[in-house]
């Protein structure tokens, strides 16, 4: 009888209700894939909008996910051994072949990083997509360096509170924002040295901070506020555009000489599990272990109540990771 597994399955595009849980076949790998039994899975807004039918990405139908974390149960090709403690995330992970809402997941061995933690799943769940795009935000969009003050436009969000985490501990300044008044203590607690509320216009009030402007922003809101954040920044700063939480991802006519400053640098970040390299990935958990450092964990739900989960992202309702459990 061949092995079966539950999973999220998507037929076609719409709310969050069409999130079915269904048995299907557990995958059978072969050289060059892992089979990972997954403990956990963080949520993303990417998913959401694939959900969504959203975007030019990915087929239907599809077990959604693009992370997932859980113990390697099989890779014929020696990459890891069985048990290993892994994250899997990217590499087409719940668009181009099934992803992480399940209790099995087949990846590609380069989308899988190995670490080692005693945490609870439901933490280390939260950590991999959140981690590879806070750190490659600060080091290959912004490319931070200690001393710098850093804007982080859209700070309540997963990857917001992540890169609050990790400008901090690298010796940053740190000012974020929130529409919200009310999370302004949250973001402080984080370890924001600075709140902005943000209005849809904060250039002038991070300038009243910062007279000559940011040395850097990751700008996780959209297009709509990637203008205002780049007259936010400093001459020879530097903008990574590396998020989408209002759903704008172009700007209509765009014309370069009026959209941005003088001498302030624009660039962006995506990326893949290449760019979260194994240390940097058991240094971040070790420093969770140790009460050094926190991950901004929003709330952890059942598999069962993905569809909840969902609406919940989807309304915003929660400041920071949502997180599933598998097991």
């Amino acid at each position: 009888m061949t092995p079966t597994m539950r999973a999220v399955v998507i037929d076609a595009p719409g709310d969050p209700e069409v999130l079915s849980i269904r048995e299907l076949p557990v995958p059978v790998p072969a050289p060059g894939q892992v089979l990972v039994r997954v403990e956990a899975f963080g949520l993303n807004r990417s998913e959401l909008h694939f959900r969504r039918g959203m975007g030019h990405f990915g087929s239907f139908p599809r077990v959604p996910g693009i992370e997932a974390v859980g113990t390697v149960e099989a890779a014929p090709g020696g990459e890891f051994a069985p048990s290993t403690q892994v994250a899997a995330l990217m590499g087409g992970m719940g668009r181009e072949f099934d992803g992480g809402y399940a209790e099995y997941t087949l990846v590609p061995a380069g989308s899988v990083v190995p670490f080692r933690s005693s945490l609870e799943w439901s933490v280390l769940g939260a950590v991999p997509e959140m981690l590879q795009t806070a750190h490659g935000s600060l080091t290959v969009g912004v490319d931070a360096r200690p001393g710098d003050t850093l804007l982080i436009r859209g700070g309540t969000s997963s990857v917001g509170l992540a890169c609050i985490v990790l400008a901090k501990q690298q010796g940053m300044n740190v000012i974020a924002t929130s529409r919200n008044p009310d999370r302004a203590e949250f973001l402080r607690r984080t370890g924001a040295d600075h709140v902005v509320i943000d209005t849809g216009s904060i250039a002038d009030a991070v300038r009243e901070i910062v007279p000559a402007g940011v040395d850097g922003a990751v700008e996780l809101i959209g297009t709509d506020t990637l203008p205002d954040t780049l007259r936010a920044t400093a001459v020879h700063g530097t903008v990574s555009f590396s998020g989408m939480l209002a759903d704008v991802w172009t700007i209509p006519d765009f014309y370069p000489m009026a959209v941005i400053p003088n001498g302030v640098r624009l660039t962006a970040y995506s990326g893949e599990a290449s760019d979260l390299p194994a240390p940097v990935l058991q240094a971040f958990l070790d420093a969770v272990a140790a009460g050094t450092t926190s991950v901004p964990i929003a709330k952890v739900y059942d598999f069962e109540d993905i569809v909840q989960a969902h609406r919940d992202m989807e309304n915003g309702t929660q400041a920071g990771k949502l997180v599933v459990t598998v097991h």
